[in-house]
């Protein structure tokens, strides 16, 4: 099982050479993770995202439509951050559909440059790395009174800034609406107080870790005591004491040869 919270604290990782690997150590890393995870996202958000940003797009003028090739205005989120705009054939497409109306998962890669590079990846990058500090200090919070990762230990959020942030990362999502299409089932869908992509997608990392906090996996939540591991995991059976088999057997070996040495 992996949240979209989970999957972004497990980001950070043992690089297998006594170090620590950061996975969002460029905006082009962070871009790679989220279409990654883009079927995670849209679990959360209810529709892609990319259909999040075209739905809550103004129509474009009327003149514009009379110049291909010139670009329509941006949408402005509530934060004042301006979306990226639609463009006329000639230009960069923003959204697009197949014929049965869905919008493609090309189109969701699109709206966020995912692959490519401008402020938007930067943007991206930045905060999902500010939530991931939330999230891991939340971690930390949750496998306590035992020790947390190591790979941060030392630069933990403060629990209260950790909470604060994620709240209001989620608060962004707004409320579930009913949804009913004409030829398919009932669902839900968040109606989200931004149009802004980048928003969107910290908003669904906020929501993803308080359903991850609140529900009943977190009680499962271990840091791997592994000497040289900085993982968080799920444990699958009370006597798990590692992430994975490896560790386990890295640690017997290790624990093997101590013995020795002093014996």
């Amino acid at each position: 099982m992996s949240t979209l919270a989970f999957a972004l604290a497990a980001t950070i990782k043992h690089d297998g050479h006594g170090g620590v690997a950061d996975l969002l150590a460029t905006p082009a890393d962070a871009a790679a993770w989220l279409e990654q995870h883009q079927n995670q996202l849209i679990e959360i958000l209810g529709r892609p995202l990319a259909d999040h940003a075209r739905r809550s797009a103004p129509r474009a003028p009327a003149a514009a439509a009379d110049h291909p090739g010139r670009a329509t205005p941006a949408a402005t989120a509530p934060s004042g951050r301006a979306t990226p705009a639609a463009t006329a054939p000639s230009g960069r497409v923003t959204a697009a559909a197949d014929p049965s109306g869905r919008v493609t998962a090309a189109a969701h890669a699109s709206v966020l440059r995912v692959g490519g590079d401008g402020e938007l990846d930067a943007r991206l990058h930045d905060e999902l790395v500010g939530i991931r500090r939330a999230v891991r200090a939340m971690f930390a919070r949750a496998v306590a009174p035992a020790a947390p990762s190591r790979a941060d230990a030392h630069l933990l959020m403060d629990v209260g800034a950790a909470v604060g942030m994620i709240n209001q990362a989620a608060g962004r999502l707004g409320s579930q609406r009913l949804v009913w299409e004409r030829d398919g089932e009932p669902g839900v869908a968040w109606h989200a107080n931004t149009a802004d992509p980048v928003e969107l997608v910290v908003a669904a990392v906020g929501r993803s870790a308080i359903e991850f906090l609140s529900g009943p996996d977190r009680v499962r939540l271990r840091a791997c005591p592994a000497a040289r591991c900085v993982k968080y995991f799920l444990q699958d059976d009370p006597r798990q004491m590692w992430c994975s088999a490896s560790c386990g057997n890295r640690e017997r070996v290790n624990r093997h040869y101590r013995k020795r040495q002093s014996g």
